[in-house]
């Protein structure tokens, strides 16, 4: 009889824990996601969705490049613009134009509108990209810190979201 109970009691579980779920599953079809694309930092093909962060000198000459993938299964007549801001963290903060500047791939310095940085991505064709970094070699001592968050860009024509992981890189200048 205890058997049967205990049966009985796993199958009202399993049965309430299914009936209780979302389904969270891409809704195929509705407008409102026709042109909704999303960004998140990479580490090449073998994806990793983490906001892990990078550890650099002050006297590297070489560009930091901060890889990211863009998320689309279409090919559209526009290009998706994703959008990314520095933000500070707690302490130590690097100063953009003193410890670092944001730069394209030639190393020429961007210049942000309103706050935000933005990469293109021709016929929101699905592919990878590069956040660029220069050091400046800063004789200001110690560690300093900076988080380069990837932003939701909504526009009237699309919007390119993030993911509640791979949206944040702290750069941290040694």
């Amino acid at each position: 009889m205890k058997t049967k109970l205990y049966l009985l009691l796993a199958v009202l579980f399993l049965a309430f824990g299914f009936s209780s779920c979302e389904d969270d599953s891409y809704p195929d079809g509705l407008p409102e996601y026709e042109h909704y694309y999303y960004m998140g930092y990479s580490d090449g093909a073998n994806v990793a969705w983490s906001n892990k962060k990078v550890t650099v000198k002050r006297t590297q000459t070489d560009l930091v490049k901060l890889q990211v993938q863009f998320f689309s299964e279409f090919v559209r007549n526009y290009d998706a613009v994703a959008t990314y801001t520095l933000t500070a963290p707690a302490s130590n903060v690097a100063v953009l134009g003193q410890d670092f500047d944001v730069v394209d791939a030639n190393g020429t310095v961007i210049q942000p509108q309103n706050g935000l940085y933005s990469i293109s991505f021709p016929q929101c064709k699905k592919g990878f990209d590069n956040i660029y970094i220069k050091l400046k070699n800063s004789s200001v001592a110690g560690t300093r810190s900076i988080n380069i968050d990837i932003v939701k860009n909504e526009t009237s024509q699309f919007t390119v979201g993030t993911f509640t992981e791979a949206y944040r890189r702290t750069l941290e200048i040694q």
